[in-house]
């Protein structure tokens, strides 16, 4: 490609990106191609989320299901306990939690339950609370036995609803992109495998959960795949970080791309949005 060519197209890109990030709070309310719910408030997000959690777990069981099966997230943090505390005395032990994913130590195996980065520590931790014989079955992906999770989804009839947040990189798990993979196709049928975080992923997990220390972050992680997420029944987005202000316009207005990820969502059938109305917020400069 000669470099006018190649200036056009940065040109036309950056185009697309600015006017992503000049779309309005209301006109995301009014004209995302997905159902948007908006939330005031993190803890009203957190309440949502559980309340959709039993009510789709619910659902699913009226609807025929002998076992539900969820694809889930650990952050936001919070969802698991209000679950457990809406459901009062009913078993859960109809349901099965994938947990998207989990960050690996240098040996690539998972990190040691009691590091409070581990997500599978905290999920265990949150429904240990409930009886052996009430809580849900809790599967976390195998670096070493990545194919467990496809024949998993198969055998129990297909995943009943993906819950999921957006990284800055448009990731979902941690389906970051990956160079010369932009094609939205191809990107959707990558599987759960082992990968390397991006810098931007381990940056802003830092931000998040580490006070900025990013050698803290682990370098790598096992991930449910693209074509487990975007083959749920159900996908339901949770957004409530002030950063995912670009991420939500990207996700919902950009080009649908391996690029940014998340845009893969607005193939899907069956697929909605849930903020806090802080993320609606322009993603313009202040200093501070």
């Amino acid at each position: 490609m000669n470099n006018a060519a190649s200036s056009e197209q940065d040109c036309e890109k950056e185009g697309i990106g600015r006017r992503c990030r000049l779309i309005s709070a209301n006109e995301i309310l009014e004209h995302s191609p997905l159902p948007v719910e908006c939330l005031p408030s993190n803890e009203s997000l957190i309440d949502r989320f559980a309340s959709l959690l039993l009510a789709d777990y619910r659902s699913a069981l009226a609807g025929g299901r002998d076992r539900v099966l969820f694809i889930v997230p650990v952050g936001p943090v919070g969802q698991f306990d209000t679950m457990v505390e809406l459901a009062g005395g009913a078993s859960l032990d109809r349901l099965t939690l994938i947990l998207m994913d989990e960050y690996l130590g240098d040996d690539g195996n998972w990190i040691s339950e009691t590091d409070p980065l581990s997500f599978r520590s905290h999920a265990h931790r949150v429904f240990s609370s409930l009886p052996e014989t009430r809580r849900p079955e809790i599967v976390v992906p195998n670096p070493a036995l990545t194919k467990e999770v496809g024949r998993l989804i198969e055998a129990g009839g297909g995943v009943d609803v993906c819950y999921g947040g957006v990284g800055i990189t448009g990731h979902l798990a941690f389906n970051d992109p990956v160079a010369g993979l932009e094609d939205p196709d191809a990107f959707a049928r990558l599987e759960t495998r082992v990968v390397a975080l991006s810098r931007e992923t381990r940056l802003i997990n830092s931000v998040t959960a580490c006070r900025g220390n990013v050698d803290r972050i682990p370098a790598s992680a096992v991930t449910v795949g693209m074509k487990e997420i975007l083959g749920a029944r159900r996908i339901r987005i949770f957004m409530n970080r002030d950063w995912q202000c670009a991420a939500i316009r990207k996700m919902l207005f950009g080009e649908i791309t391996g690029s940014f990820p998340a845009s893969l969502v607005r193939r899907h059938d069956c697929a909605s949005v849930h903020v806090v109305e802080g993320v609606l917020d322009l993603p313009e400069p202040t200093l501070r």
